[in-house]
């Protein structure tokens, strides 16, 4: 009996012994809150201004009838000033892709002048008053940065002049025409509603007559009418900068963990 007693107690030892260890052994599972990584959201709408500078190139061709210079080139003038403005516009991030749309319009204040080849007592002069355009725009963004391109429908207003040396200008015209426009930029983004930009454009306004008018009889213009309808052809560049006011979603678009 004495010899049954020890062995129950020793089994009972070893097996408690044996839990302990199998429970110092297997520890509970420990939770721990995962990191996220957020990135910045182009989504909403924005507005703001920019300024920068407009290179253009205007050619003009004589389409006078009756003129012995019919169809002959006037001469090229190279247009150049600062300009700005304002834009506005909304964009929509579909993961690192963002797309557009964006209006803006700059006042121009370029100007140019060149010695008229057929008649070269006088001078043609070209003024670029202002540019607007209606663009949608595909970019790809890697957080606050934003590579994109633009393309659309572009409109300029122009003045042209015919001058005597040292004269005012003996006949004159002014047109608004339409065009088209493409361009690439990059933004980046400095706070959740703050962005700034740097952006080149080219607007390509094609060929339009326009009809010049000499006011005084006989013409002093040195054409064979009062009215003179000429050609006039025009594409410029812009390199402008900006910034941009952003309103809409500040809550991350995107998530790592």
């Amino acid at each position: 009996m004495k010899k049954f007693w020890l062995a129950s107690t020793a089994a009972a030892a070893l097996i408690g012994g044996s839990a302990d260890a199998a429970d110092m052994a297997v520890p509970g599972p420990v939770y721990r809150p995962l990191p996220v990584v957020t990135y910045f959201t182009w989504s909403g709408c924005y507005v703001g201004g920019n300024a920068g500078g407009l290179w253009a190139r205007t050619d003009w061709t004589d389409q006078i009838p009756g003129d012995p210079s019919f169809g002959a080139d006037f001469g090229r003038q190279t247009v150049d000033g600062g300009l700005g403005g304002g834009q506005v516009g909304c964009n929509y991030q579909l993961g690192g892709w963002v797309l557009g749309l964006q209006g803006d319009y700059d006042w121009s204040q370029a100007g140019g002048s060149s010695v008229n080849i057929v008649f070269p007592s006088l001078s043609d002069q070209s003024n670029v008053r202002s540019l607007w355009s209606l663009t949608g725009r595909v970019g790809y963004a890697w957080d606050r940065f934003l590579l994109y391109g633009k393309a659309g429908g572009a409109w300029e207003r122009s003045d042209y002049n015919i001058l005597r040396p040292g004269a005012f200008p003996i006949a004159l015209t002014a047109e608004t025409r339409g065009g088209w426009t493409m361009g690439i930029g990059g933004e980046y983004a400095f706070l959740d509603w703050l962005t700034g930009f740097v952006e080149y454009d080219y607007y390509n306004f094609g060929t339009n007559t326009n009809t010049f008018i000499c006011p005084s009889t006989p013409p002093t213009c040195g054409f064979v009418s009062a009215t003179a309808p000429i050609n006039v052809t025009i594409s410029a560049n812009v390199l402008k900068a900006g910034l941009n006011f952003k309103f809409g979603p500040t809550a991350p678009l995107l998530a790592r963990y």
